[in-house]
């Protein structure tokens, strides 16, 4: 079983339905694995990892929020996991449970190094700046956080795919893995949506070397895109989490409600904020 989402940019033709077999486990805390499906290539997030279900809530939301918001991502769906056929065993000691797996499609690129000079190869440099409010909009701190007090800058989530086609080595910035996006990993409740994380106003997401390429015409772009934000739309897509991931009705309430109200929160303050960070020099040009 698969639940492919809906891309505006039309890169969402991906819904395998069908594991083949195992390739290759990962050292990470979500059991991510390599594996072949019937529709290629993929690697999965299962339940039975360390982490729990609601990472895998948190990373199907918040990657539907970011192709709706514009920005690339991999091909992702939702696959069914039968553990009694369908053995995935875990690095760290024991296998995959049953039931349904975050996929995304493999793709030919690699994880960025940090340096400035790999960003200058990118087909799609606004979305460095489109991918700081993104990421302040959910609160994603597996990046680059805002306290490097309490948790390092994460290069391995910042993904650099292959341009297919291009021999001059080009590629193309994907937003990738958003397990940490709301609450930094801890399990989602009732108290997801309270003020301090809707008015949490320090900027997540900005490497110093994505400074350079911070354009504020994209930083606009993804403030418009915020202001036009459904409730519908995020309320369905809240409700589209599978029940095996274990939020009860007032999460999936108070989860609405935390990315609805922080959009609005974001809109309206991110442009001054990442201003005084990127262009501390022209804070209050061209602004009315």
């Amino acid at each position: 079983m698969s639940n492919a989402s809906t891309i505006p940019d039309g890169r969402r033709a991906w819904a395998p339905t069908t594991f083949l077999r195992f390739e290759a486990g990962l050292d990470t805390s979500m059991g991510t694995a390599r594996i072949v499906t019937d529709a290629g290539p993929a690697y999965v997030k299962p339940m039975g990892n360390r982490q729990g279900p609601h990472p895998l809530a948190c990373e199907w939301v918040a990657t539907n929020l970011a192709s709706w918001f514009g920005l690339q991502t991999l091909q992702f769906a939702i696959l069914a996991i039968n553990a009694e056929f369908d053995e995935i065993p875990f690095i760290r000691g024991g296998r995959a449970a049953s039931g349904p797996a975050f996929a995304t499609k493999a793709a030919a690129g690699h994880t960025w190094g940090g340096s400035e000079v790999e960003l200058r190869s990118l087909v799609n440099p606004g979305d460095v700046g489109r991918l700081v409010v993104f990421d302040t909009w959910v609160s994603n701190c597996d990046r680059h956080p805002p306290d490097l007090t309490a948790r390092r800058p994460n290069y391995d989530n910042v993904f650099l795919e292959d341009v297919s086609g291009d021999s001059t080595g080009k590629s193309r910035l994907i937003a990738m893995d958003h397990t940490h996006c709301f609450t930094c990993g801890r399990d989602l409740d009732a108290r997801v949506a309270q003020i301090a994380r809707v008015k949490d106003d320090r900027l997540y997401g900005l490497f110093p070397a994505f400074v350079p390429l911070v354009r504020e015409d994209d930083v606009t772009a993804g403030v418009d895109r915020l202001a036009v934000l459904e409730d519908k739309f995020v309320r369905s897509l809240v409700d589209s989490v599978p029940e095996q991931w274990q939020l009860n009705r007032s999460t999936r309430a108070a989860l609405a409600e935390l990315i609805i109200r922080r959009a609005e929160f974001v809109a309206e303050t991110i442009l001054d904020r990442i201003a005084r960070a990127c262009w501390p020099g022209q804070l209050f040009d061209n602004r009315t």
